[in-house]
C-alpha cells in the first residue's frame, strides 16, 4: 500500500523518483507481466480463461430484466426482427451501441446457418466471461507491477473468489461490460512510475465504459482530475486526447443509434434527463434518500468491486500469521453463495423459456391453432424471443414509464395485478381470443381458479424458481395450457 501511495505522490509536485535499472520485467518499458508461476501449476492465463468458462456454465439463473432486454432482446431484434417490439420502448435510454455488439455475434450466427437457439443464448455469455477473465489478468498484472507478488497473488485470489464477481461477471449486463472495461482501463491509466500505462488507451476505454453507460463517469470523474493535476502539459492533455476521443467515441455512438432510431437523437441527454431530472427510474423502485438518486441497486456499485480486491489482497498479505486460515475462510464463504445463485436462486424463468421453446419444434405450422403464450408475470420477468428464436406469438403485461406527466397513469401490469378477472374478461372477451398456454407464478393460481376452470386450462408443468418468493414473484412458475 506504501508503494500505490508513493506513486500517487499526493500532496506534492515534486519530481518522480528514478529507479535504477535492473534486469528485470518488472522495471523494462515494454507491457509485460510475470505470469510464469501460475496457478496450481498452470499457467495464470490458461487457469483464468478455464476459470471463467466454467463460471459461465454454473451461472445458469436470472437476475434482473436488463440482462436481456437491453441487450440480447434488442440485438435479437436487430438482426431478426419478429416485429413484436418498437425500436423506442426496447432500447430504452440506453441506445444501440452495447446491444450491437451482440447483434454482430448473432449476424455472423446467422451469416453461417449456426443461430441454433442454444448458439444465440450461450454464445454472448462465453465472449463476456471471456473479456471478464482479460480483466482479471490485467488487475493481476498491475498490482504485479506498483506492489509486491504476494499483494497481486492475493488479490487476484480474491478477485475469483467473490461470489458477486462469479455471479454478474459472465452475465450480459451493462454494469458487466462497464466492469470489465473499468478494470482495463485501470491497466492503463497513467499512475506515476508505472509501465504499463497509456493515457490514449485508458481514454478510450474510459469513453467506452461511459458510451455503454453513462453513470461509469461517477467512478472515473475523480481519476480523470487527478490525472489532470498531475500531467505537467495539460493543453495538450485536453486538446490532444480527451477532447478527440470524447468527439469520436461520441459521434459514432450517435449515428449508430439515429439509424437505428430513424432520427436525430442524443442517448446521453436522454439517459440524464429522464434519470435525474424527471427520476423516471423511481417508476421501478425507490430507496431513501442518502446515495443521492431515488432508484438503486447493488449491481450498479458493481464497477468498483475490483478497486475493493486491491486492499482485499493488501489486507491477507498483512495478517501474515493467519492469512491461510482466513484465505480458506474467504473461499468457503463465497463459495456457497457463489453456487446458490448461480444454480439455483432465480432459474425459473430461464428454465421456463427452454420449456417453452419446445412449442416450436412440436407445433405444426400447417395444423392450427398455433401455440400463443400469454406471460401473466411482472414485466420483463422472462427472456423474450432471444430465448425462443421463433415467430410463435407470445406477450406479457407491459409497464413503460409515463412521459407525459399524467398522475393517474396506471401501467397494464399494474391493471392486471390489481383485478385479474376484470383484466382478463375485458381482454379476452371471446374464447376464441384466448391464448394456448398461460404463464405465471404460483402465488396467483387460486385467484385465477375459477377463470382456468371455466376456459378448459390444464396445468402442463411446474418449475421451481426460488426458495424465497417475495410479493407477486412465487417460489414456482405454473404453465398452463388450454384444452
Amino acid at each position: 500500500m506504501e508503494k500505490i501511495r508513493a506513486r500517487l505522490n499526493i500532496g506534492s509536485k515534486s519530481e518522480p523518483v528514478k529507479l535504477r535499472k535492473r534486469k528485470s520485467q518488472l522495471y523494462s518499458k515494454e507491457e509485460t507481466c510475470p505470469l510464469d508461476n501460475g496457478v496450481l501449476g498452470v499457467h495464470v492465463t490458461v487457469f483464468t480463461v478455464a476459470f471463467r468458462l466454467i463460471n459461465c456454465f454454473l451461472v445458469q439463473t436470472s437476475f434482473v430484466p436488463d440482462e436481456y432486454w437491453q441487450s440480447l432482446e434488442i440485438a435479437h431484434l436487430m438482426v431478426f426482427d419478429y416485429g413484436y417490439l418498437t425500436w423506442e420502448w426496447t432500447a430504452g435510454i440506453r441506445g444501440f451501441s452495447y446491444p450491437l455488439f451482440f447483434a454482430a455475434i448473432y449476424k455472423i450466427l446467422h451469416f453461417f446457418t449456426y443461430d441454433a437457439v442454444q448458439l444465440l443464448v450461450w454464445l454472448p455469455r462465453v465472449v463476456q466471461a471471456l473479456l471478464s477473465a482479460l480483466a482479471d489478468i490485467k488487475l493481476y498484472c498491475l498490482i504485479q507491477s506498483l506492489e509486491h507478488s504476494d499483494v497481486a497473488k492475493w488479490t487476484y485470489l480474491c478477485q475469483l473468489c467473490s461470489w458477486f464477481t462469479w455471479y454478474c461477471c459472465t452475465r450480459t449486463l451493462t454494469n458487466t461490460m462497464e466492469t470489465t472495461l473499468t478494470t482495463l482501463a485501470l491497466y492503463y491509466y497513467p499512475l506515476p512510475g508505472s509501465k504499463t500505462h497509456s493515457s490514449t488507451k485508458y481514454l478510450i476505454l474510459v469513453a467506452l465504459a461511459v458510451i455503454v453507460r453513462p453513470t461509469a463517469l461517477i467512478v472515473w470523474l475523480p481519476l480523470l482530475v487527478f490525472h489532470f493535476w498531475q500531467e505537467d502539459n495539460k493543453l495538450k492533455l485536453i486538446t490532444h486526447l480527451c477532447l478527440p476521443i470524447g468527439a469520436l467515441t461520441l459521434g459514432i455512438s450517435t449515428l449508430i443509434d439515429c439509424i437505428f432510431y430513424g432520427k436525430w437523437t442524443l442517448v446521453q441527454y436522454n439517459f440524464l434527463k429522464l434519470n435525474v431530472f424527471h427520476n423516471v427510474a423511481e417508476f421501478y423502485g425507490s430507496h431513501p434518500w442518502h446515495c443521492c438518486l431515488a432508484h438503486k441497486e447493488f449491481r450498479f456499485i458493481y464497477p468498483v468491486l475490483p478497486f475493493c480486491m486491491v486492499f482485499c489482497g493488501i489486507a491477507l498479505v498483512n495478517l501474515r500469521t493467519w492469512r491461510r486460515p482466513a484465505a480458506c475462510a474467504l473461499l468457503v464463504s463465497n463459495l456457497v453463495p457463489a453456487l446458490y445463485t448461480g444454480l439455483l436462486h432465480q432459474r425459473g424463468t430461464l428454465d421456463v423459456m427452454g420449456h417453452l421453446q419446445t412449442l416450436c419444434d412440436d407445433s405444426d405450422p400447417s395444423t392450427p391453432p398455433l401455440p400463443e403464450v400469454l406471460f401473466l408475470m411482472p414485466c420483463h420477468s422472462t427472456p423474450f424471443y432471444s430465448h425462443i428464436h421463433c415467430p410463435m406469438k407470445m406477450r406479457f403485461l407491459e409497464c413503460p414509464p409515463d412521459l407525459t406527466g399524467d398522475k393517474s397513469y396506471v401501467d397494464e401490469a399494474e391493471r392486471f395485478f390489481a383485478d385479474p378477472h376484470h383484466w382478463l374478461r375485458t381482454s379476452f372477451p371471446y374464447k376464441s381470443m384466448l391464448p394456448t398456454h398461460l404463464v405465471f407464478f404460483d402465488v396467483l393460481e387460486m385467484e385465477l381458479s375459477a377463470f382456468l376452470d371455466g376456459n378448459r386450462f390444464m396445468r402442463s408443468t411446474e418449475i421451481f424458481h426460488t426458495h424465497v418468493p417475495e410479493g407477486r414473484v412465487g417460489k414456482s412458475i405454473l404453465v398452463y395450457q388450454r384444452h
